[in-house]
């Protein structure tokens, strides 16, 4: 069976299980597609078509399962909760905007500015230069400043 046959039998009931695991459609979509993935690097012969829908299952739901794991492991908090605890509506706008910067320039001006780190000490949490750490506040003010302009 080629692949394209597998994604258009299997992948609905696929999605279904996941979805019912997983109780989000951005992550059973995900969950599908590592399982289809999965199968790609699969160099097994299966017995019969059985086989292969019994190994593809648990493929997904081992999936679900280490995808909850990590969720519990790893919880993450909206946006509107991160700014909601801040009374200064414009202190959440730009919370909001820093949410939208690339996360290496995210990360520098964060720490610098919210957390109140020194350059020399988010340096040492990045692991990188100082000069990268100057020139990574610079283009995230840059940016910040444009997005905000532009609100």
């Amino acid at each position: 069976m080629t692949i394209e046959e597998v994604v258009r039998k299997y992948s609905p009931m696929l999605y279904r299980i996941c979805v019912v695991m997983l109780g989000n459609e951005a992550d059973a979509e995900d969950a599908v597609q590592d399982t289809i993935c999965k199968y790609l690097e699969c160099s097994r012969e299966f017995r019969d078509s059985e086989h292969e829908k019994a190994w593809l299952i648990k493929v997904a739901q081992n999936r679900c399962r280490d995808m909850r794991r990590f969720h519990l492991r790893h919880p993450k908090a909206e946006l509107g909760e991160i700014t909601a605890s801040y009374e200064n509506p414009e202190y959440s706008e730009v919370l909001a905007e820093l949410a939208k910067l690339p996360l290496s320039v995210k990360a520098a001006i964060y720490l610098y500015y919210i957390e109140g780190y020194k350059t020399q000490e988010v340096a040492g949490i990045l692991g990188i230069s100082v000069n990268a750490v100057k020139k990574r506040l610079e283009r995230g003010r840059k940016l910040l400043r444009l997005q905000l302009e532009n609100n």
